[in-house]
């Protein structure tokens, strides 16, 4: 995957689903997420009080988190999504001039952030296969390594770190004295996060994405004790705590777990198969990325034409896709499939005859806004 290097600070993911897309599409394909919930889905006694919570959640929660880890609620810290929980990290963690190793394409957040707050970033790669290059992330590492960030299963790629990757992660993280941050929000048993067994590991997951309720804004972080009180200490002086009522609901969103998980393995096994025929149909124009239980999946484009132009197309079809170039990717664009089928088999019917480039249109065009393409790639 070829990573198209951008300009600090900007987030060209907002601009294209807040601005360019906004009210163009009545199918969402372009989103992350599990189908969203319905408040009617959910209970909460009418009686509950509207009070403030509590700064790390109220106890409740922290006690169904920690079990989902199986572990201690005193290693949890709940969070305004998995979004805040991971700026709590940096902020805890980093200061100017520590060195950060990301991979990219992935989310931007994890390199824009890191270098607003001073930071050496580096960009590590995949590798053809679109797995993890850990030794290309360990050729990168400095004398000032602080924290190496992943994401498993990866949004975009749908791939997992693969055991003997994430040990090698893990080992390099343990030489340096440094963290690793896992974005788990894709992980369907958070028994098996490392999390779990090293105190130099960071979990950070949400009801957002498998669960369907990003609406919430409900995540949260598990990790050692340290970090857990240092971020706790920032999120404090910053939002001190989160809704009750939104996390009250989160409660009963994981009393109901195993029926929420059924729902999704059953939206996303009928969904890829649609993908995957897709893909097939249109071999000369796309390669499935095999993802690894994520509710999407990555489409590498063989047209020559920039995801961005094809998407700016299907999106005038009422389709929404998300480009590569929001992610840091230039040669493909992420499809998600954890929809009803029907609205999954019509907006592949509108793709499908838009996949090619007519002959008025060039094969490439401008990148967004604000993207640097005199960068080299993978330097931040």
């Amino acid at each position: 995957m070829t990573a198209a290097a951008g300009t600090a600070g900007e987030y060209p993911m907002q601009r294209w689903v807040f601005e360019d897309a906004a009210g163009r599409f009545d199918i969402d394909l372009g989103d992350s997420n599990m189908l969203p919930g319905r408040l009617d889905d959910l209970t909460v006694d009418p009686g509950l009080e509207l009070d403030y919570g509590h700064d790390r959640g109220i106890g409740a929660l922290r006690d169904r988190v920690a079990g989902l880890y199986d572990g201690d609620p005193a290693s949890v810290l709940i969070t305004q999504g998995a979004q805040q929980a991971l700026y709590l990290v940096y902020a805890t963690l980093l200061a100017p001039g520590a060195q950060v190793i990301v991979f990219r394409p992935g989310w931007q957040q994890s390199w824009d952030i890191t270098a607003d707050l001073g930071c050496q970033v580096d960009c590590a790669p995949y590798r053809e296969d679109l797995t993890f290059d850990v030794e290309a992330a360990a050729a990168l590492a400095g004398p000032g390594l602080r924290l190496i960030v992943a994401n498993s299963p990866c949004n975009p790629t749908g791939r997992r770190i693969a055991d003997a990757d994430l040990k090698g992660l893990l080992e390099l993280a343990e030489r340096r004295d440094a963290y690793l941050l896992l974005d788990e929000e894709y992980a369907l048993d958070l028994r098996d996060s490392p999390a779990r067994s090293s105190d130099r590991v960071i979990s950070v997951s949400s009801l957002s994405k498998v669960y369907g309720f990003p609406g919430l804004r409900v995540g949260w972080l598990y990790g050692p004790p340290e970090v857990v009180e240092g971020c706790a200490r920032r999120k404090f002086l910053s939002t001190i705590a989160n809704s009750v009522l939104c996390e009250t609901l989160a409660c009963d969103v994981l009393d109901h777990r195993d029926r929420y998980l059924r729902h999704y393995a059953e939206l996303t096994g009928q969904g890829l198969k649609l993908v995957r025929e897709f893909a097939e149909r249109n071999a000369d124009a796309v390669q499935l990325v095999e993802p690894e239980n994520t509710p999407f999946a990555w489409l590498r484009l063989t047209t020559g034409e920039q995801p961005l132009a094809l998407c700016r197309r299907v999106l005038d079809a009422g389709v929404l896709l998300m480009p590569g170039e929001t992610l840091g990717a230039s040669d493909g664009f992420r499809i998600c499939f954890a929809r009803d089928p029907e609205a999954v088999t019509e907006g592949l019917r509108r793709i499908e005859p838009l996949l090619r480039p007519s002959p008025q249109v060039p094969p490439s065009a401008a990148p967004l806004s604000g993207q640097n393409s005199n960068l080299p790639n993978g330097v931040l």
